[in-house]
């Protein structure tokens, strides 16, 4: 989702400003239920049911249509609910873990490989896997001990992509991310600023394909800029996802990633334990889980990045299609 998912996108003013806002406004219990970001350990707190809850969305479209979804849920489900568009996952993730933030759309693998990594270091070995089991097990006992709770894993399923111009790949013959790091040509990649450090995007091309990253040119995951820029040839590849419903608009095509860097990521909710952990909150996600598929997720991308409809118009509309609220 490695904001995408991915969140790789820089925090913006207005998210940070946001974020500080909430800050000073966050009631005194809010605050003091999550644990330490300096000393964690066994969470003992019992699971919370704050009637205010405030989901988070890392600022693109599909985290945008994922957190417009929970929130029409939760609503219906009798809680007062708000979005905060936070763009970069470190720092929409510790707001989650002190209550700023009590519910956020994320992604299995990415999430529990950031994660770990937070806990054991940058160098730390990845635990996310294609296997959703295993990397459910280890995901939520890394988000227990940050007084997170990770709700069932929905049907949806999105991975980090790249994609380049339909007539770049004619030029260089290039179907798959082997083909382009057999090539050797110098690439500059439009993705987010964290992309130089992640393990999937900059350092991960370069290391299981080989492929020659020059710079990263940081115009964000999947943006309109990002795409731009490879559709002109100022940059030849871009971070997108596979849920991306435009690419064809830009004239974009996605290199397959035939030696599997990256995961499978389920979409799953995370929620702060002591403020959202109850049991009407996860019964009210579940109803989305269990309908919610990749197909659908690219077709509402596309709805919003394509046909430029209104987040969370597209949002309630799905939900009604799928009978998840009433009609009208």
């Amino acid at each position: 989702m490695i904001p995408r998912r991915g969140a790789f996108n820089a925090p913006t003013a207005r998210a940070v400003a946001a974020l500080l806002a909430l800050t000073a406004t966050a009631t005194a219990g809010a605050c003091a239920t999550g644990p330490s970001l300096e000393n964690q350990g066994t969470v003992t707190a019992s699971p919370g049911d704050s009637k205010d809850l405030t989901i988070g969305s890392a600022g693109f479209t599909e985290s945008d249509l994922l957190a417009r979804m929970y929130a029409i849920l939760l609503g219906r489900a009798g809680y007062r609910t708000r979005i905060l568009s936070v763009t970069n996952r470190e720092l929409y993730e510790p707001a989650l873990e002190s209550g700023q933030i009590d519910v956020v759309p994320e992604y299995a693998a990415t999430f529990a490989d950031w994660l770990n990594a937070k806990a054991n270091g940058a160098d730390a070995k990845t635990v996310g896997s294609p296997d959703l089991g295993a990397t459910m097990k280890v995901l939520r006992e890394l988000a227990a001990k940050r007084g997170l709770d990770v709700l069932n894993p929905g049907r949806a399923v999105d991975q980090n992509a790249y994609a380049v111009s339909a007539a770049y790949a004619r030029k260089h013959r290039l179907r798959t991310l082997s083909d382009l790091g057999r090539a050797k040509l110098p690439v500059r990649l439009a993705a987010g600023d964290e992309c130089v450090q992640r393990p999937y995007c900059a350092p991960g091309l370069k290391k299981t394909y080989g492929i020659r990253i020059t710079s990263v040119d940081p115009k964000g995951v999947g943006t309109t800029p990002s795409k731009r820029a490879v559709q002109s040839g100022q940059d030849q590849m871009v971070v997108t996802t596979t849920t991306d419903g435009t690419l064809a608009a830009f004239g974009l095509v996605i290199l397959t990633d035939d030696k599997h860097l990256q995961n499978a990521d389920h979409i799953v909710p995370v929620v702060n334990r002591s403020r959202a952990g109850g049991e009407r909150v996860r019964n009210a996600l579940d109803k989305l889980n269990t309908v919610l598929t990749t197909r659908d997720l690219a077709s509402l991308n596309e709805r919003v990045d394509s046909w430029r409809r209104l987040p969370e118009d597209i949002a309630e509309d799905y939900l009604r299609s799928e009978r998840l609220i009433p009609a009208g």
